[in-house]
């Protein structure tokens, strides 16, 4: 039976604090998940200094569900927390995008006393996922941002037999390197450190070069995917002999400032920018599926469910020193 109350953890500027608030009653359609494991990703320190209840990693089991929900029961276990719910009706729902719906709900923008750092998290029923056997919880959690952010970008923009050059193999980076590998593409990654050589071809590489050698690249990529922390020198990446013409742009950050990119490459060489926001449902299962069947898992560090945890893994995510995937556990999971 769920308590009346329950722990969450609710950002600020300064720290991250636990607060302790009630379990209000569920929804026809709502899921009552207590969470056993959250991925601890960058969004949550983007959204810290607002107040908001933190976390959109989740994973846990299924505790109670409204009267009509009908897809999970008790005890199955089940993920989520980055898109929370949209109208059902407009076009992009519709049409399977409902990550576009105009009356979302995703992490950082409504719901804000709801997150996966903590006791539990109130899901909607289909924006719950569930977690596939052979997929453990702890390699569930960062899947449900990160592996749907890159999975996303990639099956909507690349086909199998191009050329997809990866700039960098941080959090978002070395699951990208993984499924575009998975998905049938030739894997060019794109680095500041050597050092990251032999784990990039260990993750699905066939081809390794620094960002300062880019006149070695024998071949042009077909799609390039930004997956750094900062964007790169565009004028050294927008040529054809590195992005052939016709290239798909895929930035998966979005770091302070304008991305300011060079006209006239996009003029004659005929680059898309292209967007890409988590996922919508379907994808987000369809990632779930395909990464448990083809072994895509991140790498992962593992700290408490707690205010001691939370704190290691904010510092080792504020010092750049997280390989490459923070996830909190809960002491009972």
């Amino acid at each position: 039976m769920a308590p009346s109350e329950y722990t969450i953890y609710r950002g600020s500027e300064e720290k991250i604090n636990k607060e302790t608030v009630q379990l209000p009653e569920l929804g026809p359609r709502e899921i009552l998940l207590k969470i056993t494991h959250s991925g601890f990703c960058g969004t949550d320190i983007a959204y810290q200094p607002y107040g908001i209840a933190l976390g959109h990693e989740g994973v846990g089991i299924v505790q109670a569900v409204g009267r009509d929900v009908t897809l999970l029961k008790v005890g199955d276990r089940a993920a989520g927390g980055y898109h929370r719910n949209s109208c059902g009706h407009c076009n992009y729902c519709l049409s399977g995008e409902d990550i576009w719906c105009y009356d979302r709900s995703v992490f950082g923008e409504k719901d804000f006393n709801n997150g996966t750092f903590g006791e539990y998290y109130i899901g909607v029923e289909t924006y719950l996922h569930k977690v596939p056997e052979s997929m453990s919880s702890e390699d569930a959690a960062p899947l449900q941002c990160a592996g749907a952010t890159v999975y996303t970008a990639l099956v909507s923009s690349v086909k199998p037999g191009q050329r997809v050059g990866i700039i960098g193999i941080g959090g978002l980076g070395h699951l990208a390197i993984q499924f575009a590998n998975k998905l049938g593409t030739e894997v060019v990654v794109f680095s500041t450190s050597r050092n990251k050589e032999q784990e990039a071809r260990q993750l699905g590489a066939s081809e390794f070069y620094l960002l300062d050698e880019l006149d070695k690249v024998q071949q042009p990529v077909d799609a390039l995917v930004v997956a750094g922390s900062r964007y790169p020198d565009w004028s050294k990446f927008l040529v054809k002999n590195v992005t052939a013409r016709l290239a798909n742009i895929i930035p998966l950050t979005a770091p302070h400032g304008d991305m300011v990119l060079p006209s006239a490459a996009f003029l004659f060489e005929g680059y898309v920018v292209r967007s890409s926001l988590v996922a919508s449902r379907a994808k987000h299962d369809e990632m779930l599926a395909f990464a448990a069947k083809q072994g895509v898992k991140p790498m992962i560090e593992k700290f408490e469910l707690s205010d001691k945890g939370i704190g290691e893994a904010l510092e080792r995510l504020n010092g750049n020193k997280m390989r490459y995937r923070g996830v909190l556990v809960a002491k009972d999971a």
